[in-house]
């Protein structure tokens, strides 16, 4: 916990210079960042269904990212969670509800409706809904109206879109629990890559980036396919989960180490970290009573209530072992904003982009590209008087803070 006194004028000063938008740190190969559409446009549309995707590309994403889990039958779909009770009306189809089970998926024990449980004809029959209605009310109007998409119908949706804008429209498939579903004989990786090859995507310039939480999937995937692959970082604390299973005590932190980024660059072309690991963000007590403050009012203790912090140097130290940086998850609920950004979701944005972020995961695409669009600019050569003078300020900027719980 940090008082807000002790954090105020930096983080005011550090906004007012990044809202300028006059230096911008180089991405790693000196392209526009891309946005990625998390979910699909999931800001607007139930998430992981055609609509989504469909409003994403005309949005301006340059990639859609489908979460894949697999059907009894091997096929692979578009869902965040094998569990779907919280992203489909499963729970109220009666001719489903012997189906309730209990697993341990990732150590945890879940109860609800699985993936790995249906025929894909039989999810099929389902209907997708907004997961979380009381901060997307908008969304949920849309109950109802989508099926569960294969990972055949996103790549199709996306080369369609792709003849009809002009634009290359690229896929960004994660693996989810691969661990799990190898466990129970669904492995995800080779109806991955056999799908991705039928469908033409192979080789280091296919747009596509596979990207996982776990890491011995991503090395076998690179044994399986030259496309780019993606390592995810969550909270710096936690293991991925292969780790775990195979006794492994190393976390994301020991792999956040310019040690352990070189590691994940021999078999990956990029991280996607959770974004307070380039920015930290902490709790205030800016009364001192010991507890964090509700700063926007809400009675809960959330994102809107973390002050940011110093940021961090892994961008520079991923793009020194010759990583893409793609953090997640950018939102424009007031629920996920830190106070810092006053309600504007573009604030965020600009900051992340001026660090050399190299893509945003974002849930609102048509917000990301808008402010990509108007922020990307050559970085100014190095011997403006100008660029000089911030130079010693923005090292000071990138120090390594401790990292803080993610909001």
């Amino acid at each position: 916990m940090i008082r807000l006194s002790h954090l105020a004028i930096l983080t005011s000063t550090f906004l007012t210079v990044l809202g300028a938008s006059q230096v911008t740190a180089a991405t790693l190969n000196g392209a526009e960042p891309i946005v990625i559409g998390h979910r699909g446009a999931s800001g607007y549309r139930p998430e992981h269904t055609l609509a989504a995707y469909e409003l994403a590309i005309q949005m301006g994403a340059d990639y859609i990212e489908p979460d894949l889990v697999s059907t009894k039958d091997g096929v692979l779909v578009a869902r965040h969670e094998n569990e779907i009770s919280g992203t489909t009306d499963v729970s109220t189809r009666t001719e489903f509800s012997a189906r309730l089970a209990t697993k341990t998926v990732d150590g945890v024990a879940i109860t609800g409706w699985f993936t790995e449980d249906f025929t894909l004809a039989e999810l099929k029959t389902l209907t997708a809904k907004e997961r979380i209605p009381q901060l997307r009310p908008d969304s949920a109007t849309y109950d109802g109206l989508y099926q569960v998409p294969t990972l055949q119908e996103v790549i199709d949706l996306a080369a369609q879109k792709s003849l009809e804008t002009g634009r290359t429209i690229g896929i960004y498939p994660e693996t989810k629990h691969p661990t799990y579903f190898n466990s129970i004989g669904l492995s995800l990786e080779e109806p991955l890559v056999a799908t991705l090859s039928a469908n033409g995507l192979t080789g280091a310039n296919a747009p596509v980036f596979i990207q996982s939480f776990e890491v011995s999937n991503l090395q076998y995937l690179r044994t399986l396919t030259d496309v780019p692959l993606v390592q995810l970082y969550d909270e710096a604390t936690v293991q991925p989960y292969d780790f775990v299973a195979n006794g492994i005590t190393r976390t994301y932190g020991d792999l956040l180490t310019p040690d352990g980024l070189a590691g994940v660059a021999e078999y990956a072309n990029g991280i996607g970290p959770f974004k307070r690991l380039i920015l930290p963000a902490g709790t205030v007590d800016a009364d001192g009573d010991g507890k964090p403050d509700d700063l926007n009012g809400d009675g809960v203790i959330s994102a809107a209530d973390a002050v940011l912090q110093t940021p961090t140097t892994l961008i520079d130290d991923a793009h020194a072992a010759g990583l893409l940086v793609h953090p997640y998850t950018f939102r424009r609920e007031d629920f996920f904003l830190a106070p810092d950004y006053n309600g504007n979701p573009e604030l965020e944005y600009e900051q992340f982009f001026a660090l050399g972020v190299d893509g945003v995961f974002s849930d609102n695409p048509d917000i990301a590209a808008r402010v990509r669009d108007r922020t990307a600019e050559p970085v100014p050569e190095p011997g403006t008087l100008f660029g000089l003078a911030l130079i010693p300020f923005f090292q000071f900027l990138r120090r390594r803070p401790v990292s803080t719980p993610k909001a």
